[in-house]
């Protein structure tokens, strides 16, 4: 039977375009579907469950890609952060086994690659909330990748899952600050330079399944032990 393809899930239109635009040859199942869910966890949760629900057994996994912000000094816009967990705004954390071997994959392509929680927020997050996220434990921030993963968690729970984003601010550089475009451009490259990683991480967790319980298959989100951040 013919290998199901990657579903990857981006919330903007340029880190679409990126993807689509990466070497995709020797992908399991071919090309990706590629889909744009827009931002925010709503926008996100509806676009994943109406995927799955549509396509029941379509997907081989599914990725979260895209860009994002580091919360944690040190990381240079252009580095790639890979989830092992990814932590909601209500302190649930969903840990996602895929981090390590994702990570693996990106710096055997040459990529500058780090592997934490991410955090996703409800609101662009600045300043001392980053701060407060990095003290609770967190690498990097987005607004879409718990809501996916609850809705797998919910419909397809043994779906093997990654996530990851390109940083284009970090808390030295954060967004709308000169160098900004310059760091976007590199994110937008980084990204597109991801892809054949993605591939290989595909592929190799295919070649996985069936010895063993799948590398990236989402355990239950239990509540985080990391404090919340201050409202």
């Amino acid at each position: 039977m013919k290998p199901a393809p990657l579903l990857v899930l981006c919330a903007l239109g340029p880190e679409v375009w990126a993807l689509r635009g990466g070497d995709w040859r020797g992908a399991a199942g071919g090309p990706p579907v590629l889909v744009r869910t827009g931002v925010g966890r709503r926008r996100a949760s509806h676009a994943v469950r109406r995927l799955l629900t549509s396509a029941p057994g379509g997907y081989g996994a599914v990725v979260v890609a895209g860009f994002g912000a580091a919360v944690a000094p040190g990381i240079t816009p252009g580095d790639v952060i890979v989830a092992d967990g990814v932590r909601d705004a209500e302190g649930n954390l969903f840990a996602v086994d895929s981090g390590p071997e994702l990570s693996r994959a990106l710096k055997a392509r040459g990529l500058t690659a780090h592997t934490g929680v991410h955090h996703t927020a409800d609101h662009v997050v600045r300043g001392l909330e980053r701060r407060a996220l990095h003290l609770q434990g967190a690498l990097a921030v987005d607004m879409e990748a718990a809501a996916v993963l609850a809705a797998l968690q919910e419909i397809r729970p043994a779906l093997p899952a990654a996530v990851l984003r390109v940083v284009v601010d970090t808390p030295e550089r954060e967004l709308l600050r000169p160098g900004t475009l310059p760091a976007g451009v590199r994110a937008w490259r980084t990204l597109r330079a991801a892809v054949p990683a993605l591939v290989d991480w595909h592929e190799q967790n295919r070649a996985q399944r069936g010895a063993a319980p799948p590398s990236g298959t989402l355990n239950h989100p239990t509540p985080s032990t990391l404090p919340q951040e201050a409202s």
